[in-house]
């Protein structure tokens, strides 16, 4: 699985998932992308830190 945000690969057993009421699935490898999504609201496009994949 990939995290949501910074899109690098999470391990089996590693990292955090969070199940919308709508069913939606988010994988997070770490609270700092957790944290950038959820609560400030960030766009991973926009860090430099996150990888800029083209899907």
């Amino acid at each position: 699985m990939k995290c949501v945000f910074c899109k690098k690969t999470v391990e089996k057993g590693k990292g955090t998932r969070l199940v919308k009421k709508e069913g939606k699935v988010l994988d997070f490898c770490s609270s700092k992308c957790e944290k950038n999504m959820l609560k400030l609201k960030r766009n991973p496009q926009k860090k430099k830190w996150s990888r800029k994949v083209e899907e």
